[in-house]
């Protein structure tokens, strides 16, 4: 502990402000004195001491107004409080504590007894000023880590989406007449899912697995994918396929959301229906729900090499009348909403 720590006495009788001022000064620390509450602030305005002795029973300023005062103001709040008085009142100890005074020593004090308190409680204060140092300078390090690890995070999604849409162009390039489907379904279901107030993080992974759901697809014969007219039961069920091929491609993936398993479902229907488990309402994800249903949307709305496009009001023709069969009905009510309350369009 250093001696060169100040600090400031506070009595109106001069016999206890020259006792105090002469003990402490003995041993070799800094001592201010003030006799009464008034003129103790100020002084300690001016330069914060790193204790106070205070007395009590003072006339026009006590001690209780004082130390409130300390304890009300940001600058002075920390600074450790010691009662120096002849009050033996209960109450009065207890008022003290409350107001955050941290020892109370009673007149008349014996020298030893008074330095061991103040050693205590100034190297008590030294401890806390480092230890709030320490975790400033810590906090101060964790700020700094995350803001350089936010930065490698935003670079790992920038790859990523680079990356993402890469897959989607190599799906639709070889199947030109469906460019821009994954694209298109993929900022739908995000849409959906903000209208149905899903989280940013879930909506970034249902956009994710929108720009990929149809990334099967490169494993289906070119012909089939570009037949002009009416798919054959085989021919259709080589397309069926494309879902868990798609899955088999990205399950091995560590993505931060269930990228493969949405994939795998967003053609299995609440009835039991779809494909390519015939998974039933309770066995679907949320997420490749919302996806069936954006998906549906854009293919009926949008051209196909076997028929024109149809139009987005016969796409939610069907979904209208298939809520509750087909597909989730808060999904498709959010899709109701997007697109006839709230103008959306497929871009």
């Amino acid at each position: 502990m250093s001696k060169q720590e100040e600090i400031l006495v506070v009595d109106d009788a001069p016999i206890i402000l020259n006792l105090l001022t002469d003990i402490l000064s003995a041993e070799g620390f800094q001592v201010r004195s003030a006799n009464n509450g008034a003129l103790a602030l100020d002084l300690i305005t001016a330069k914060p001491p790193q204790l106070i002795l205070l007395d009590i029973n003072m006339p026009k300023m006590d001690g209780f107004e004082v130390c409130q005062r300390l304890k009300s103001n940001k600058e002075t709040k920390e600074i450790p409080v010691i009662f120096v008085s002849a009050s033996t009142n209960l109450g009065e100890k207890m008022r003290s504590f409350g107001l955050g005074v941290v020892d109370f020593i009673s007149k008349p004090f014996q020298r030893e007894e008074l330095l061991a308190r103040v050693r205590n409680l100034l190297e008590l204060n030294q401890l806390r000023t480092r230890l709030e140092a320490r975790v400033l300078e810590r906090t101060a390090q964790l700020y700094q880590l995350a803001e350089e690890l936010n930065k490698r995070l935003e670079r790992l999604n920038k790859a990523l989406g680079g990356i993402t849409q890469a897959i989607a162009l190599t799906v639709e390039t070889r199947d030109p007449y469906i460019a821009g489907h994954q694209t298109r379904v993929a900022g739908l279901a995000r849409a959906i899912a903000q209208e149905m107030g899903l989280s940013d993080e879930q909506m970034d992974g249902l956009h994710m697995a929108g720009l990929m759901h149809d990334l099967g697809k490169i494993s289906i014969p070119a012909e089939i994918l570009f037949k002009p007219t009416k798919l054959s039961e085989l021919e259709f069920n080589l397309i069926k396929c494309h879902s868990k091929a798609g899955y088999e491609i990205l399950k091995k993936i560590d993505f931060p959301w269930p990228i493969a398993k949405i994939v795998l479902q967003h053609h299995e229907r609440l009835d039991g229906s779809g494909y390519p488990y015939g998974l039933k309402a309770g066995q679907i994800l949320q997420k490749s729900q919302v996806l069936a249903v954006a998906d549906v949307v854009e293919a009926i709305a949008s051209h196909r090499p076997y028929r024109p496009a149809l139009g987005v009001e016969k796409a939610l023709e069907e979904i209208s009348k298939n809520r509750d069969i087909l597909y989730d009905p808060e999904v498709v009510d959010a899709c109701l909403i997007l697109f006839k309350e709230k103008g959306f369009t497929l871009h």
